[in-house]
């Protein structure tokens, strides 16, 4: 036994421990200052990888300037996108702040419930009591119910204030993914040559193409269908003047993530328009066909969005948009969602290797026996 060697594998040991903990303390350090910007980045990646095939076809015809092409889709996405969003936001906002400010000044009422309220199943009758009672004496109603209603009324701020930020750092992350368009062939290569340094020269290709496919149609066919349908009918709830506009566009948002048909929403809202609007026979009539068209524009958009599917199960999008919107608010719905979605395909993808190189080595016996049998 030598043992001439040990002071120097300790001191080898040493060293490089010493250099991990230095190198983990760099990359603490760097997330440390990065932190602030996680949001806008990821989600400035998500805009950036969907909106590049775009960007792409849009800068060959305005004869290949990159800076043009960019510039005209972030110009596009605000006035398409920014004025509606802004507008369902407000209304968001507003709801909730009238509501809160009434209940602290003592002035907050809820009209009496209709009968029909008791024919609901199983519910019906606790509701009917519960709204005739705050219908009947609010004051006392939040008196007996003040800690459900601070903390539902101090939740509803906080979902206001995170759904106002989400439209702005939507728009600031809009720019900051018109400037990673405008370099996007250096940011691709970029990161393929850091996956080939992770996975290997093989794999590194694949899981970069494959991130960035799960990406567009998650983030098309899934989230982009939602946004747009919700806007659409955003839009139409403001224009018509029904109470809570932008929570109920919410709602639909929601639903269009979660694959639920918006007719949820928007045939309560049909028997409101006919009866308790102000309108007229021939105005109610346009709206009610707006609202439907609108409501089923997902059956339109998504042959149209979705190209070549949505590989990650829905229950795996639909995890990821809650679990985001738990830990990030508003804006983990769509980046959560994403997210979860291409960490499970590169998961998958990463399981079944050994089998596709198996079967890539059995076809290449394969077609080596073929070939010397012809010999």
């Amino acid at each position: 036994m030598n043992t001439e060697e040990h002071p120097l594998t300790n001191k080898e040991f040493m060293d490089g421990l010493i250099r991990v903990g230095l190198i983990m303390l760099m990359v603490v350090g760097c997330f440390h200052i990065f932190s602030p910007f996680l949001n806008l980045i990821l989600w400035s990646l998500i805009l950036g990888v969907t909106l590049y095939p775009l960007h792409q076809k849009l800068a060959g015809k305005l004869g290949g300037s990159n800076g043009r092409s960019a510039t005209v889709i972030v110009v596009v996405g605000f006035v398409l996108l920014g004025w509606p969003s802004m507008k369902i936001m407000e209304s968001v906002a507003e709801q909730l702040t009238t509501i809160y400010d009434a209940h602290h000044a003592g002035t907050l009422s809820f009209p009496a419930p209709k009968e029909s309220v008791m024919s609901w199943p199983l519910i019906g009758e606790k509701v009917y009591q519960g709204w005739a009672s705050a219908a009947a004496n609010l004051p006392d109603f939040i008196q007996a119910n003040q800690d459900t209603v601070e903390v539902v009324l101090n939740k509803g701020l906080l979902i206001a204030k995170s759904a106002i930020s989400t439209v702005f750092l939507f728009l600031g992350a809009l720019i900051v993914a018109g400037i990673m368009m405008a370099y996007g062939s250096g940011g691709s290569n970029a990161v393929s040559t850091i996956l080939v340094r992770i996975v290997g020269e093989r794999q590194g290709s694949k899981i970069h193409n494959l991130a960035t496919m799960t990406t567009r149609s998650v983030a098309v066919g899934v989230l982009g269908v939602a946004v747009i349908q919700s806007i659409l009918l955003g839009v139409g709830f403001l224009f018509v003047g029904v109470p809570a506009a932008g929570p109920l566009a919410i709602v639909v948002l929601l639903l269009g993530i979660m694959q639920l048909p918006a007719t949820i929403v928007t045939l309560p809202v049909i028997f409101w328009i006919w009866g308790s609007s102000d309108g007229g026979t021939v105005m109610n009539i346009v709206w009610t066909a707006y609202l439907v068209i609108a409501g089923l524009s997902d059956n339109i958009l998504k042959p149209i969005l979705l190209g070549r599917g949505v590989d990650a199960p829905m229950p795996v999008i639909l995890i990821g948009a809650l679990g985001g919107m738990v830990v990030s608010g508003f804006i983990g719905l769509f980046i959560g969602a994403v997210l979860l979605a291409v960490g499970y395909q590169v998961f998958m993808q990463w399981v079944d290797i050994e089998a596709q190189e198996t079967a890539e080595l059995e076809e290449a016996v394969e077609l080596e026996g073929r070939a010397e049998a012809k010999e």
